[in-house]
């Protein structure tokens, strides 16, 4: 197989699996949006789903088999829903069982495969990261078109299991998985990032239901506003310049405007949304310039703070939403957005304005 083919391959097996693995998470949000009224309930299933960024784990490509096996009790849980015959606690936990092992087999499978799709197939990271994008895409736009969950499900298992031949194909793992684990030990911590994560964390635990319950919003209208915000996170490089303390209070603006609206007239207001959500994401990257390292090294600063600070997001606003209410959730949200125009916002201006001085 001549260089190019084997790039298209490449790319088709790693955007095939971002579009399995945005459809399986997506679908499941809305399955337990199903399954239980309770905001608590449900801001766990993004708590479970991000604890093990978090957990040292052993890095080795035989662990997307969890993937597989998550993807397998998602559908038994699917059609035991359908046929109605299990009590609701019982398909919450093989939900949320499911919901962890996908977690755990994704963090230790996703590093190796990733380094043996550029190593040894060369394929060049940033065609990796365009394949991440469309294919999370995908996976969103299908969650609004498949409905109920099991013909979500069956979709998702067939996306996954082309880079699962990938990583089976050389059970035998290179010598730097150790080197992986102790670089991964190594990351440090960024309480910016973590805030960041803290914000958008709460945001998303209850999106779901809030789409189902508040909005009255059915699971296209959930999948159109998930690929709504990917569309706009690819999008964020087109966006004017201006500083970041606006950002924050332009997204808290935003999200007021999605309650005069529904359908597809908030999905269309999460464009921009995801959009500065991005350029957000890019600045605090920036920012971290001055603490050395490349930008894959600052990027996984990004994504392990901001997963302990999502971590924490989405079960306080669990917690706040499940005491004072559903309807309480939105007022929190914005004020979370402008104490983040504050402590976040203003702090990565000064850094960046310190970085190019």
């Amino acid at each position: 197989m001549n260089p190019s083919q084997d790039h298209l391959g490449s790319s088709i097996r790693w955007g095939s699996f971002q579009a399995g693995r945005s459809l399986t998470m997506a679908s499941t949000s809305w399955l337990i949006s199903g399954l239980s009224v309770s905001p608590m309930i449900n801001s766990l299933l993004p708590a479970i789903a991000t604890l093990p960024v978090l957990l040292p784990l052993k890095r080795k490509s035989s662990g997307y088999g969890l993937i597989l096996i998550a993807l397998i009790l998602l559908l038994i849980v699917s059609y035991l829903q359908s046929i109605a015959i299990v009590k609701v606690q019982f398909l919450l936990l093989i939900s949320f069982i499911a919901t962890f092992l996908f977690g755990i087999g994704n963090e230790m499978s996703q590093l190796t495969i990733q380094r043996r799709i550029v190593n040894e197939k060369g394929l060049p990271v940033n065609r990796l990261r365009t394949s991440s994008e469309l294919g999370s895409l995908s996976g969103n736009i299908l969650t609004g078109m498949l409905f109920p969950a099991i013909r979500q499900y069956f979709p998702a298992l067939l996306l996954l299991l082309p880079l699962g031949q990938l990583a089976y194909r050389n059970k035998q793992e290179t010598s730097q998985v150790g080197s992986i684990s102790q670089i991964r030990t190594e990351i440090p911590f960024n309480k910016l990032c973590a805030l960041q994560g803290l914000v958008f964390g709460s945001l998303f635990a209850l999106l779901a239901l809030w789409v189902r319950s508040i909005g009255e919003g059915n699971c296209f209208d959930f999948g159109m506003l998930l690929a709504a915000y990917g569309i706009g996170r690819s999008l964020n490089r087109v966006l004017p310049t201006f500083s970041q303390t606006i950002k924050y209070p332009l997204m808290a603006a935003l999200l007021i405007l999605t309650q005069f609206t529904s359908g597809i007239g908030a999905a269309v207001l999460f464009v921009p949304f995801g959009a500065l959500a991005a350029s957000t994401d890019a600045a605090l990257v920036e920012s971290m310039a001055p603490m050395g390292g490349d930008a894959p090294l600052r990027w996984q600063v990004l994504i392990r703070s901001s997963s302990a600070g999502g971590l924490a997001g989405s079960l306080l606003m669990g917690m706040f939403t499940q005491i004072f209410g559903l309807n309480a959730g939105l007022p929190l949200q914005v004020f979370a957005f402008l104490a983040a125009m504050i402590l976040v916002g203003r702090r990565t201006s000064t850094s960046l304005h310190e970085t190019s001085a």
